[in-house]
């Protein structure tokens, strides 16, 4: 793939990516003056697990798309996913329903009505995730763009449409489950799963969980170490300073790392593709790697001036009062999503090469720097910015094992 058709695909994707980000940042700045700190603190607990779950009904072999060979392999592949989902979902409701039955609280702090919604919820995510992958994989860029804008605006329409019932995290979630069903409709349009070119009898459910048993076994735990490493800092802060603070971080964290995660899983949008492509020719994905290393350093650098320079101002001009202090937080964030912004993409080069129990290990080292760094420190920034710097090192340490991957020689 030369470089010109790699950077016209990152920019076809981007172009998504920008439209989503200005949706996403006014409606941010709409449901701040709605919704009080405690309840994006809740709500953001909630889309937590929301996003845990998700990780756990598709066992991560959404990942493996791109490595199936195209046409009705990987047309079969999408099916199987969404038939494993189907299945975890029910075994996953039924446990959740004997828990309510038998009174186990171990969501005290969510109300009956979020835990009902918590399932349908990640399933519904999930068969949405497993369909932008696909789009991935078979470079549909301008029906991955289409389907993350039109989530983008569903969701924030219906969370500022459900403020007017009332302003708790209930209409928060109800808006998220509402926007990202409309979503899977779309998708389920653009890319009708009913496909008789696909040979029925030719593979079996089983079959494909066999062949691409390595995600289950490595990919899954990890990943669902990583998405439940990500929501420690709200847990820990919300249960050492209250909701407030847990609230305020939440914002801070919605303001810099959803944008620059956005802008990061565009590249790999393009960069899993493009490398699984290469290594499955040559051997080997140099050069994708280089290229696509040195765009993502050329983006982190200049948002990292941006906010930087901005995040106070922003904040103040552009939130209420009570928000004013999660400018501050996005200073102290800034090293651990700088980093992650160019590793993040990068990292699908453990998947080509088949060394997901190496990503599975980081992953296990970066819970234990997070627990360290958010309980054994006592001042909050000093605790935020002691994780924010532990996070970015790992990231370095990451980004050094999969540009050794890139070059053909896995072994460390």
């Amino acid at each position: 793939m030369s470089r010109r058709a790699f950077i016209c695909s990152v920019g076809s994707v981007l172009t998504g990516t920008f439209v989503v980000q200005i949706i996403s940042l006014s409606g941010t700045l709409v449901l701040a003056r709605l919704f009080s700190p405690s309840s994006f603190g809740t709500y953001s607990i909630w889309l937590g697990l929301v996003m845990i779950l998700g990780i756990i009904l598709t066992c991560r072999f959404e990942m493996a798309l791109a490595i199936e060979l195209e046409g009705y392999r990987r047309r079969y592949a999408v099916i199987a996913i969404i038939k494993t989902v189907a299945i975890i979902s029910i075994i996953l409701a039924l446990l959740l329903s004997v828990g309510i039955l038998l009174r186990f609280d171990f969501l005290a702090k969510l109300s009956p009505s979020l835990m009902a919604l918590l399932i349908p919820t990640a399933a519904v995510l999930a068969g949405n995730v497993t369909l932008q992958n696909w789009a991935a994989a078979d470079g549909r860029y301008r029906h991955l763009s289409l389907l993350r804008i039109a989530q983008a605006s569903s969701v924030v329409l219906l969370q500022i449409g459900f403020s007017w019932l009332a302003n708790d995290p209930l209409e928060l979630a109800c808006g998220y489950l509402g926007g990202t069903l409309l979503v899977l409709i779309i998708g389920l349009i653009l890319f009708p799963l009913n496909n008789k070119s696909v040979p029925r009898n030719s593979e079996r459910l089983t079959s494909f969980w066999r062949r691409q048993r390595r995600f289950l076994m490595f990919s899954l735990p990890a990943d669902l170490i990583s998405a439940g490493t990500a929501q420690l800092p709200i847990m820990i802060v919300a249960a050492r300073y209250g909701s407030e603070a847990s609230g305020l971080l939440a914002m801070a964290l919605r303001m810099i790392g959803a944008p620059m995660s956005l802008l990061s899983s565009s590249f790999l949008d393009v960069f899993k593709r493009h490398s699984a492509l290469a290594y499955r020719e040559r051997g080997e994905c140099r050069a994708e790697y280089l290229r696509s290393l040195s765009l993502l350093f050329l983006i982190a650098a200049a948002a990292s001036a941006i906010i930087g320079i901005g995040a106070k101002p922003f904040f103040a001009l552009a939130f209420s009062a009570s928000w004013t202090s999660a400018g501050a937080l996005t200073l102290l964030l800034l090293p651990r999503f700088a980093l992650g912004f160019m590793a993040s993409p990068l990292s699908y080069i453990v998947y080509v090469v088949g060394k997901q129990e190496l990503d599975l290990f980081w992953q296990l080292t970066l819970l234990a720097m997070t627990l360290a760094t958010l309980l054994a420190v006592n001042s909050f920034h000093a605790a935020l910015l002691w994780y924010s710097i532990g996070y970015g090192c790992l990231y370095l340490a990451y980004l050094w094992m999969s540009y050794r991957f890139s070059c053909g020689a896995p072994k460390l």
